[in-house]
Parts: C-alpha cells; structure tokens; sequence
C-alpha cells in the first residue's frame, strides 16, 4: 500500500511539474555532426568544403551562432569578405549575445573599407561585453586608422591649395592635421613652408584694417579664447564706433552684434543676448542664429511666449535653410515652451 501511494505521489508531482520551459535546448544531433565535419575541413586549410557543411548544419537549424561563426572564419581564409559580412550578421542574428559575432562582422566591414559601420558594430559588441579584448583592440586600433587618413585627407587639401597659390586655406587644413597628429614630420614640413608666407599675408591684412575691424577681430580672438569679457568690450568698442558714423545696420555691425550676443549668452545675460539679437533682426528678420540666440534668451528670463514665437518662425523656414541640427534644436525647443505655457495656463 505504501508502494502504492507511493507511486502515486510521483505522477501527481510529475503532472504538477512539467519539465520547464527553460531548460538548454539541445543541439540537433545532424547539424553538429556536420559542424564537426566542416572543422575538420577547416583544420585541413579545406575552406570551401567547411563551408558548404557549415551551411548545411544552418539549413537544420539558423539559430545556432557557431555555425554562422565558423563560416565567417572561412570566409576570411578566403578573403570572401562580402561573403564574411553577410554570415556575421546570421551570427548577430542567431544570437545578439554571442560576441564572436560582432568581432567577425567587424572584420569583415574593415576588409571592405566601411570604418564607420566597423565602429557601430564594435561599439555595439562592447554593449554586450564591454570589457572584450578584441573588441577594445579593434576599436583602438580603427580610431587610430581614422586619424590617419583623416590627416592625409587634409595634408593632401593643404597641398593642393599650396599649388593653387591659396595660402590660407592651406594654411587652415594644416591646423587641422596638426591637431591630429602634433609632431607630424610631414605636417612639420609642410607648415615650414606655409606658415611664414602666412603670416607675412596676415601682416598685411591688418595693417589695413581700419579700427572698428581691429576690434571686431580682437573680440573674436578672445571669444576663441573663452574670454567673453573681453570680446564684449572689443565687440562695444566697435559698435560705439560704427553708431558713431551712422553705420549701425552695416555688414560689420551686425557681424559685432550677433558676436556680442554670443558673449552675453555664454555669461547668462540674457537680456543683454535679447538686445543685439534683436538688432540683428531689425535688418535681417530671418536670421536663423539670431532667432534661435533670443529664443533661448528669452525662454531663461521666463518670456516663453515670446520664445515660442521666435522658434516657430524657425520651424516655418524651409528645411534646406534651417537644417538639420537646428530643425531638430527648435523641434524640441517648441514641445518644451508648449508644455511650460500649458501648465502656467493651468495654474491660472
């Protein structure tokens, strides 16, 4: 009887808990054998005939990642890098958490020359495993690789003005490189010859500035500089001169204003911003950076209605005009000053 009840409780227990749903699903017995198959084509340098096992293991079952994986290594053996890309991604697919997969995708897109989709997927590798070797390494090793041709990239710009005789432009693509790459033996050599030339021509230029221009050029040093005291003070000494001589709408007046605007935003005097924004816009009504400075003006001194005007009129500017990043800023800026005047409504 007691065998019996026995029994008994084991089929109770055996209905009431059903194997869970959890459990590693094990491998298709066909598929791994062909998996095997196609390693030892592998270690065999038998690339192409690894592959078509390891295909066929996929034709089983696609949701196994070595199988991508392995294919993708004999891709590689082969120099197949398309072939390579296109198994990496079976391999992410099968499963986002195998991160063999993201190494070999990005092996592959650095073979075909796509750097910046090489960063995204070893970016996007190191957000599952943030501290994997390869990954850190190809990463640092594709920036460095970037930084390279992006110094060429400019050096080659810097020569080419060079031989058209535009010492400037020359002379700005090689700050560029310099700063990239500081201590560069092409870059040093190069600037050997530009610079000098440079600022012989930058001599020149300002010995023929008049002195509302040196102000307005000593303002922008110190802008560059951080020192947004001292630009106002330079950018005022300019207006003052320029109201002086009945020359306030001019080209270098608004230049001044719109400089000093910036200034007063970047030490939060808002009202000082609102001033020259608005004179800017007294000659040019669409002056999109004036428009997006005195909005932001006005939205720290709470005038939000106001700021809601002056984003709006950005936002019914057409997009080729506005672009992107500032289309995006006033988008923003727009449900945020919508919601603010919506809540004071409400408050009464």
């Amino acid at each position: 009887q007691r065998n019996a009840t026995q029994r008994n409780a084991t089929q109770r227990s055996t209905t009431q808990h059903p194997t869970n749903s959890h459990d590693p699903i094990m491998p298709n017995a066909a598929a791994e054998q062909l998996k095997g198959q196609g390693n030892q084509f592998f270690k065999g340098g038998q690339y192409a005939a690894a592959i078509a096992k390891y295909k066929e293991a996929t034709a089983i079952d696609s949701t196994v990642p070595a199988y991508w994986s392995n294919m993708a290594a004999c891709h590689e053996k082969l120099k197949q890098y398309e072939e390579m890309e296109v198994a990496g991604r079976e391999c992410i697919k099968a499963d986002r958490n195998f991160v063999k997969g993201y190494f070999r995708l990005a092996t592959a897109q650095k073979a075909l020359n796509d750097l910046a989709g090489c960063i995204k997927t070893l970016e996007s590798g190191l957000g599952v495993q943030s501290n994997n070797p390869d990954l850190k390494k190809m990463k640092k090793e594709l920036i460095e690789l970037q930084r390279g041709e992006q110094v060429a990239a400019h050096c080659q710009k810097a020569q080419e003005f060079m031989t058209n005789g535009d010492i400037p432009a020359a002379m700005k693509q090689l700050d560029l490189a310099s700063r990239l790459d500081a201590g560069n033996p092409e870059i040093d050599a190069m600037m050997s010859k530009v610079k000098p030339k440079f600022q012989a021509m930058e001599a020149r230029r300002k010995a023929s500035l008049s002195p509302t221009e040196v102000h307005k050029e000593r303002g922008d040093d110190a802008y560059k500089n951080a020192n947004f005291e001292g630009a106002i003070e330079h950018y005022t000494k300019c207006l003052e001169i320029l109201q002086s001589d009945s020359k306030s709408d001019s080209p270098l007046a608004l230049k001044a204003y719109s400089n000093r605007a910036a200034c007063y935003k970047q030490i939060s005097n808002f009202d000082g911003t609102i001033s020259d924004c608005t004179a800017v816009l007294e000659v040019e009504p669409e002056n999109i950076k004036a428009l997006i400075r005195r909005a932001q003006a006005f939205e720290g001194v709470e005038r939000y209605r106001f700021a809601l005007q002056d984003v709006k009129t950005v936002l019914n500017m057409p997009f080729h005009k506005v672009g992107k990043q500032n289309f995006d800023l006033c988008n923003g800026m727009q449900h945020r000053l919508n919601r603010t005047v919506q809540q004071l409504k409400a408050m009464g």
